[in-house]
């Protein structure tokens, strides 16, 4: 009895000890991430920064909304005592649905070169070029947030990611190691922060000169003019679509694609409905059709008769603005000279997208659908794709620029706030210089 007590004793003093361990474990655990994105001026691109390997190498990776996964140059400098190549059968290999398994490996081992691993496409969608490449898990740290500052950096040990080769990275921004995927499939960053740190399955997008992406739970905050305004309480929604063919340049077979699509049902200009003819807005059995958001498309690209159709709209709802000669690749110009400015932008008719019903639609402002391309010149921000395009439309990086995008997979919907100029905001203004 007595070795009996003295075991108790001890457990219960064990207990004792590690119980404030746990707790202060826990208490670390992140409701939020945070990603400062930058745009490079000489690209248009969205720029991100994350930490990645032991020990922790910042690295500069160019953003695509639609990006399978997280993909990094492994030839050149890649040194890690963390890098983990993901084996052939293993369970990561099955999560990640890869059919290629590489058997002989001829200048490894090394990162992106071992027997007996797994692999994806590492895709530039900028240049349209893929190759095969490793799959492997490895550190990756980034920065907690509570919606309203940024927190301590946190990290997990086993991030899944595919190795690139250099020649992926022509293209790309000066100084880019590789691409942040933010696609919904199982190796998109999404999915696999939300698994490391257990996080909502939702993020939000906000792009602009300078903006933000958010991981895990909202509200997501800006300051206007010293005050706090959660844009994210007042968003809309509509369903994310499922594409059941890849949109990749490189997939294997019977592979959904990972891009977000929504369901564009009409378009009006100045409250008045643009003819389209509705199949090319639902995305048949071949994958062809409906509607995308990209984040790498500077503009949205429509497919050739939408396109005609949706100009001639808003150049008779624009007719006492005179025209001027296009300047490509916008086919349709304005003389600026004698247009005001309003606080959402020059004065255009009002575009708007509508969704699953007429009472959901997605508002797009003269700071959204028009460039001033030269002085006195001002073009309407929409471009031809061509008769035929895989995806009927894209909708591109200069209609998204200061609207706030929630995509929340749990739930398959898009949120959106339409412009914050509204709010007196922009998605510069996260307060990345206070810490929580």
């Amino acid at each position: 009895m007595g070795l009996l007590a003295l075991m108790s004793a001890l457990f219960l003093m064990l207990c004792f000890l590690i119980s404030p361990s746990l707790a202060k474990t826990h208490s670390l655990r992140p409701k939020a991430l945070v990603l400062p994105v930058t745009k490079d001026s000489s690209t248009g691109q969205y720029i991100t920064q994350i930490s990645q390997r032991t020990p922790l190498v910042p690295l500069n990776l160019t953003l695509d909304l639609g990006g399978q996964s997280l993909w990094v140059d492994c030839d050149q400098g890649y040194v890690s005592s963390s890098y983990n190549p993901v084996k052939c059968g293993s369970a990561q290999c099955s999560l990640a649905k890869s059919q290629s398994c590489s058997e002989t490996c001829f200048n490894g081992p090394k990162p992106g070169c071992n027997n007996n691993t797994c692999s994806l496409f590492p895709y530039n969608s900028l240049t349209q070029t893929s190759t095969i490449g490793e799959l492997a898990q490895d550190v990756l740290s980034l920065q907690s947030t509570d919606g309203f500052n940024p927190g301590k950096h946190v990290s997990s040990p086993q991030v899944m990611f595919t190795c690139g080769a250099t020649f992926l990275l022509e293209g790309l921004a000066k100084g880019v190691k590789g691409i942040a995927g933010l696609g919904r499939g199982k190796v998109g960053l999404p999915f696999q922060l939300a698994n490391a740190f257990r996080l909502k399955r939702k993020f939000g997008v906000c792009l602009g000169s300078k903006g933000v992406i958010f991981f895990g739970k909202s509200p997501y905050k800006f300051l206007p003019a010293g005050r706090d305004i959660s844009i994210s309480k007042s968003l809309s929604y509509t369903p994310l679509l499922i594409n059941p063919v890849s949109t990749a340049g490189a997939s294997f077979a019977g592979e959904p694609s990972v891009e977000y699509f929504i369901g564009v049902k009409s378009i009006m200009v100045a409250g008045k409905p643009v003819y389209i003819n509705s199949t090319l807005l639902t995305i048949n059995k071949e994958g062809y059709g409906g509607t995308k958001i990209s984040s790498v498309v500077p503009y949205t690209v429509m497919e050739t008769s939408i396109y005609k159709s949706f100009t001639k709209g808003f150049a008779k709802a624009f007719s006492g603005v005179p025209r001027v000669k296009s300047v490509a690749p916008f086919g349709l110009c304005f003389d600026s000279s004698k247009l005001g400015s309003t606080r959402v932008g020059p004065p255009a008719p009002l575009i708007d997208f509508v969704f699953q019903n007429a009472s959901v639609y997605w508002r797009v402002f003269g700071a959204n659908s028009m460039v001033q391309v030269k002085k006195d010149v001002l073009c309407l921000g929409f471009v031809d794709g061509g008769e035929n395009p895989r995806t009927s439309i894209v909708i591109g990086v200069h209609q998204v620029e200061d609207n706030l995008l929630q995509f929340d997979l749990a739930k398959s919907r898009l949120g959106f706030s339409s412009t914050l100029l509204f709010h007196q905001t922009t998605c510069s203004n996260f307060n990345f210089t206070s810490n929580a």
